[in-house]
């Protein structure tokens, strides 16, 4: 705060003061604030793998929350920047910032900025809290282009998404550059693992298949308990889990019909 300079009196003839009507103050100027700096992303280190089931129970909250949404180290990195462009292109034409964007997913401002340099390989349950915040198929961020007619995806040029500890992989098993309403992936889960999904949009079903292995799927309130060679199909439209009750590794195959097309 800035004193408040004094007022003095002048003497009169007579030699005793002559009061001088006091000024009013200056008013104080408040401090301006000081510019703040122009904000850092953090840096995204990928944590280490944990048994645990989905986010560590006491996970951080918020900007924190970020080291849960990084892909294990074993993802495939080649994919960061191909989410990363097309994270970038759809949110600017929606017209949305990194915290509108945030706000409405679910996902860290600090990620969703790690995610759009291509600087971090983020989960599936990531991926999919954004596509459901733009309204998209969850393929709408990780489509490359191509050409028409027969398309060979071989194995060892596969592009595979995992959760944050590693012990969920999905492969896409269809091109992404073609309008469509169906969709077809690859599913690997460790032993004594689970996978939580949220809500799907509407009308969007999904029908899997356990090819080794023995799944317990959770739909709302309901659990089915599959063994190898079991089928089950299920509005995906509510929270559902994918829980492996076995120690060998399971594998699954989900086909995903939308109740619109998309691409």
């Amino acid at each position: 705060m800035k004193s408040v300079r004094e007022n003095t009196g002048r003497k009169s003839r007579g030699g005793s003061p002559r009061r001088k009507e006091a000024e009013p103050p200056t008013e104080a100027l408040a401090p301006e604030p000081p510019e703040e700096p122009a904000e850092k992303l953090p840096e995204i280190r990928s944590p280490v793998a944990s048994p645990s089931k989905g986010a560590p129970k006491g996970a951080p909250k918020g900007e924190e929350a970020w080291i849960y949404e990084v892909a294990h180290p074993d993802a495939d990195q080649d994919l960061a920047p191909v989410v990363g462009r097309n994270l970038r292109r759809l949110r600017v034409q929606r017209g949305l910032s990194l915290e509108r964007l945030s706000k409405a997913s679910g996902v860290s401002r600090a990620m969703l900025g790690q995610i759009e340099l291509g600087q971090s390989a983020p989960t599936i349950n990531v991926l999919w809290k954004i596509a459901r915040a733009l309204d998209l198929p969850f393929s709408a961020l990780i489509s490359t282009t191509g050409g028409a007619g027969t398309r060979v995806m071989k194995a060892s040029q596969a592009k595979r998404l995992t959760s944050h500890d590693g012990r969920f992989a999905s492969r896409a098993l269809f091109p992404f550059d073609e309008p469509r309403r169906v969709e077809f992936y690859e599913l690997q889960l460790k032993g004594h693992s689970e996978e939580r999904a949220d809500p799907h949009p509407p009308g969007t079903l999904e029908n899997l298949i356990v090819t080794r292995g023995t799944v317990e799927m959770e739909v709302g309130p309901e659990r089915h308990l599959l063994a190898t060679g079991d089928a089950i199909l299920f509005e995906a439209d509510k929270p559902h889990v994918y829980r492996n009750v076995g120690p060998e590794d399971v594998t699954m195959y989900l086909v995903m019909t939308y109740a619109e097309e998309v691409g």
